[in-house]
């Protein structure tokens, strides 16, 4: 039989670095990889078990594969990135957010304007940042406008204009916030001093800038001029102000971008902070969609590629969780304790921050997506093997040993569903007896869904430890359900949580999601079965009273209630009183029962 295309393509594939596509019949793109090996990483696929479902569809629809081979590593991650945004493949993951980012130009021209803009032009200006925000851009530029005076207005000051003087200062110069370099009165040499300081600002270095400041004012100080002095003292304090208020580690950590990632079933989360002489000049996180169950190096190396092109870094080193392969031109640096290790943490913290704030989000604007990502993370966390989205929670009633009852909660994607809240009075068992009671109301409640048809939950939650789990178990086994349902119980005391035939509790984290869901299950089920209770003991208190009466049922109990309020004012009432309530036969029996009791 001869070989098919993707046989042959399979096996001319070269071993070396580089970018894989697959495409399918209508020739579209499907995915976007890249390999250290092509040979060895694109056959993987074909020859290895998935687990995921989407990897599985995937690798049936392919029917041709393109390559290309590059130099190194790093190029194979830079033209990977650059492929996926261009054609945004079905199976790749997406990187959000692509917005334009602002920045701080320096105007190429005679006496440089410094302003704030979105667009970039190759007219030998120069550009610093982008920045993430512009309240960045715009604490940078009061700054710089506190501490020089630079021109705003947007003339052309040639030597030839200045000296025919075809400009005049405006109120700018009259307020003090220029000095007038459009007649002259401001040489170009003093301004470009202050530009190449403004650009040591930028790029995080204050040190320069303070020094010059400090002689500037002794200076002043020794000529008596004290005004002035005063002047350029505080321009020293706002600088220092804001460089305390951006300098987080040690000042020697300079040129260094950091990296950390946060992700969960549905999306990864990484945070990127860029240091110079020890102050965060740039702080942003990407969120990238999953598609594949991406590991989170493979999230990771794609961000930061992305993230490195996308605000135009040449740092030389990277600080990051774990190792990461970026190619031999980038010292990758995993902090262990230090200055170093406490701005790691720092950046995953920021990325925990942001994936909460997204969750608050997502919450309001996508619910749908919000309870997928619920639903995914409480698979994982309980190890089930579908998603719980119908789950039940049983428990029992029995205050003082008397009236036991159970109750039956319901969740549906991670919500109540009250409507299908069920009650349950112990029917056969004597006594206060939690383990028996929990059989008898397991098996009613399935036995009923069974009979009736009805599509049964996929996790079935008990509130109790071994033993009622063991109880529960018993029913499913009597109604052929054993492993069709998932069941677990949940101890009080410790939040342990048990699985048939496990003896020993699996613990979740005490902040988890799952962990919330479950405990908002079991005091919803405890909550209904209380109410319950306290409802049968006071219709049986109520029972003692009137409806031992011979003659007298519920519904002239209720009546009676509703006219007189209480028991006891019935049992007061005037004969003539009853019987504007519940007609003359019943009254006398009534009347008769109180007053010859």
């Amino acid at each position: 039989m001869p070989e098919t295309t993707l046989e042959l393509q399979l096996k001319t594939l070269p071993n070396a670095p580089g970018v894989y596509q697959y495409y399918d019949e209508e020739g579209t793109i499907l995915y976007v990889g890249k390999a250290k090996n092509l040979k060895k990483r694109v056959s993987s696929y074909f020859t290895k078990t998935h687990d995921n479902g989407k990897t599985r569809v995937l690798v049936k629809k392919i029917v041709s594969i393109k390559h290309i081979v590059v130099d190194t590593e790093t190029d194979a991650l830079l033209l990977e990135n650059n492929l996926i945004k261009k054609h945004q493949p079905r199976y790749n993951v997406m990187l959000k957010d692509d917005k334009s980012y602002p920045w701080i130009c320096i105007k190429k021209e005679r006496f440089p304007r410094v302003f704030s803009t979105r667009r970039v032009f190759k007219d030998g200006s120069e550009y610093f940042g982008p920045y993430t925000s512009m309240k960045t851009v715009s604490t940078l530029l009061d700054l710089i406008k506190g501490l020089y005076h630079l021109r705003t207005c947007n003339y052309v000051l040639s030597e030839e204009n200045i000296e025919k003087g075809k400009y005049k200062v405006c109120l700018e110069y009259h307020l003090g916030n220029c000095k007038g370099a459009c007649e002259g009165l401001e040489t170009e040499a003093e301004y470009q001093g202050n530009i190449t300081a403004i650009k040591e600002i930028l790029k995080g270095n204050f040190k320069d800038s303070l020094s010059q400041f400090k002689v500037q004012m002794k200076q002043y100080a020794n000529d008596l001029k004290f005004e002035e002095a005063q002047k350029i003292k505080e321009k020293i304090d706002v600088l220092e102000n804001y460089q305390a208020k951006s300098t987080i580690v040690n000042p020697k950590i300079s040129n260094v971008d950091v990296f950390s990632i946060m992700s969960d079933e549905s999306y990864g989360y990484v945070n990127f902070l860029q240091l110079s002489y020890g102050s965060i000049i740039r702080s942003h996180t990407l969120e990238i969609k999953k598609k594949l169950e991406e590991t989170d190096k493979e999230l990771l190396e794609l961000a930061i590629t992305e993230i490195r092109q996308r605000f135009h870094s040449k740092s030389k080193e990277i600080y990051v969780p774990f190792k990461v392969d970026l190619g031999d031109n980038i010292k990758v640096t995993i902090p262990k304790l230090g200055d170093k290790k406490h701005i790691l943490d720092l950046s995953l913290r920021n990325a925990k921050y942001y994936r909460m704030e997204r969750f608050k989000q997502v919450k309001i604007t996508d619910p749908d997506r919000h309870v997928k990502r619920i639903m995914a993370q409480m698979k994982v966390d309980l190890r089930l093997s579908e998603e719980p989205r119908h789950i039940e929670c049983f428990d029992n009633s029995n205050i003082q040993g008397t009236h036991p009852v159970a109750a039956c909660v319901v969740f549906k994607n991670g919500k109540p569903s009250k409507k299908d809240y069920r009650h349950f009075n112990i029917k056969t068992v004597e006594g206060p007896d939690d383990f028996a009671s929990m059989e008898e109301v397991v098996y009613r409640r399935y036995k009923r869904m069974l009979d009736e048809n009805k599509s049964l939950p996929q996790l079935i939650i008990i509130d109790g430890g071994k033993g009622q789990l063991s109880s529960a178990l018993k029913s499913l086994d009597a109604l052929n359900l054993r492993n069709k349902i998932a069941i677990i119980g949940i101890a009080k005391r410790l939040e342990e949580l048990f699985y048939p035939g496990d003896p020993i509790p699996l613990y979740l984290d005490k902040k988890s999601e799952t962990l919330k869901i479950i405990q908002q299950l079991r005091n919803e089920a405890h909550r209904f079965g209380i109410e319950h209770h306290r409802n049968r003991r006071s219709k049986t208190a109520l029972n003692t009273e009137l409806e031992t009466i011979p003659g007298i049922g519920e519904k002239t109990t209720v009546d009676l209630l509703k006219h007189f309020k209480s028991v006891k004012r019935v049992a007061n009432a005037k004969l003539d009183e009853l019987e504007v309530v519940v007609g003359v036969s019943r009254a006398k029996k009534i009347y008769n029962y109180y007053h010859t009791k």
